[in-house]
């Protein structure tokens, strides 16, 4: 329905705009649109000068209240891509499968909503689902199709690298659509470094969770240093972290393990995890599950445990691409990539002239910046930086002079068609310190002419002002950090 408003807003004649503007300004009876009313009169009288600038407050108006639908919901649709940082060269007609396998999930609500929307206008239960291709860039090798079919998550098995391949770095592409042919667009991993074989150079990893000869039933402590095979280990997942009972790793060599190496362990290389204290069981995969895989003595060589090949592990260093997006206004038909993504935040200058510097990578000119439900005017910049200028605090708060608690508000990216794309990141309004205004005095300024208010407001310098600060900007890389105005 937005989106089909937004269509008829922005073609239809200016007589019909100005009811428009009545009808809505009546229903919402000023509050839904504040103070745009004066603005959408100015247009009108000179509308015959500038056109488009009529119709677009008009979307903005929509627009604003789709942020604030969205804000509510919070009905993304994200693309993560898990990868290896470094993947082997295959040589020959040999074809060095990547290990592990590049995954690709489908996280958020967004994708169940759009599915259930696609089916109610019409498309069938395939025409909905999402298709998905992978490849491994600039290369003669075809795309590989993921199945996600049922799900919301899969591996590709089977990508490689050749050596008539002459990059020494690459990006997994990831194509993606869905049944009707209708383009999601196209999704880049992270670099990917080619190796031609595994070092023979002890790289050794550093302790992350480590301890030795300690019981199930004793707490577990972490000691720094290097591992070592024959020690005991804990693997933890870094998302839930649940964990997994406490583990011997070993060194593999030709599908044994050996029960008396300790030297240093080293990426890329074979490894098995004997499950302490138990009878020869090791850790294994076996159609993508997790089970135990009882080893087999080797009878001439009593330091070896024979096992398969899903109890073989090869550590490695993995990195993730995550792509976030809404669309705010409804389907639209161009592809929603290239997807950008903000790495930080920089305050610059003060009161009337703060102006936030953003740092990430994909930005482009139809990009504007967002706090809450407030459009800020942006300035592109490049790919890689953008300006805007930080909307007033009364634009958040009603009476913010008389507010002691900080006003957080998210900060989002929304491109010239409706598209929202999500930062994590938060921008928060700090009053200045001092004494907090009696209410009887702030009511009596309250009932007072609005043109007392209005003067007040230009004192940047006043009781109960807000005063921009400028803050580290390593501070406001993650979900949870801000910067503090």
């Amino acid at each position: 329905m937005q989106d089909r408003c937004f269509f008829l807003l922005c073609n239809c004649p200016k007589k019909t705009l100005l009811i428009l503007t009545l009808l809505m300004v009546t229903f919402f009876k000023f509050q839904m649109f504040g103070g745009f009313v004066l603005m959408l009169s100015w247009n009108y009288c000179n509308y015959k000068q500038n056109q488009n600038n009529f119709q677009s407050l008009f979307c903005l108006l929509i627009f604003r209240e789709a942020m604030r639908n969205y804000l509510k919901e919070r009905g993304d649709q994200t693309v993560l891509i898990l990868h290896a940082k470094v993947a082997q060269k295959s040589y020959g007609n040999e074809k060095r499968f990547f290990c592990p396998p590049p995954c690709v999930y489908l996280m958020g609500s967004g994708w169940k909503k759009k599915k259930e929307q696609m089916e109610r206008d019409g498309c069938t239960e395939q025409e909905s689902q999402p298709c998905a291709f992978i490849g491994i860039g600039n290369s003669d090798q075809e795309m590989q199709q993921l199945n996600l079919e049922g799900k919301n998550y899969c591996t590709a098995k089977t990508l490689y690298i050749s050596d008539s391949d002459k990059r020494k770095h690459f990006m997994l592409s990831v194509k993606m659509f869905y049944g009707n042919s209708d383009d999601i667009g196209v999704f880049l991993s992270k670099r990917i470094k080619v190796i031609s074989k595994p070092s023979k150079k002890k790289q050794s990893l550093k302790n992350a969770d480590l301890d030795d000869d300690e019981s199930e039933g004793e707490e577990f402590t972490v000691r720094d240093g290097y591992i070592h095979y024959g020690q005991t280990v804990k693997l933890v997942c870094s998302v839930t972290g649940m964990a997994l009972p406490r583990l011997i790793i070993r060194k593999v060599d030709k599908q044994t393990a050996l029960l008396d190496a300790d030297d240093p362990v080293s990426q890329l290389h074979k490894c098995a995890f004997y499950l302490k204290d138990t009878e020869r069981m090791y850790l294994c995969l076996s159609q993508e599950r997790i089970i135990q895989f009882q080893a087999t003595p080797c009878p001439k060589e009593p330091n070896k445990e024979m096992i398969n090949d899903g109890a073989s592990w090869t550590i490695i260093s993995t990195d993730k691409a995550e792509y976030t997006f809404y669309e705010g206004m409804g389907p639209v038909h161009a592809p929603v990539t290239p997807v950008p993504v903000v790495e930080s935040l920089q305050l610059n200058g003060g009161g009337d002239v703060a102006m936030l510097e953003l740092t990430g990578q994909n930005f482009t000119p139809n990009l504007r910046v967002w706090f809450g439900d407030v459009e800020a005017e942006t300035m592109y910049r490049c790919a890689e930086s953008m300006l805007c200028v930080v909307p007033d605090i009364s634009a958040f708060r009603e009476g913010w002079r008389w507010v002691r608690q900080p006003v957080q508000v998210p900060v989002t990216l929304v491109r010239n068609d409706g598209i929202i794309y999500s930062t994590s990141l938060t921008f928060t309004y700090t009053p200045e310190p001092g004494p907090r205004p009696h209410c009887s005095a702030a009511g009596a300024i309250l009932r007072a002419n609005s043109s007392l208010m209005a003067s007040s407001e230009t004192n940047t310098n006043s009781e109960g002002s807000y005063t921009n600060v400028s803050t580290n900007p390593t501070n406001v890389t993650s979900s949870t950090a801000t910067v503090v105005s």
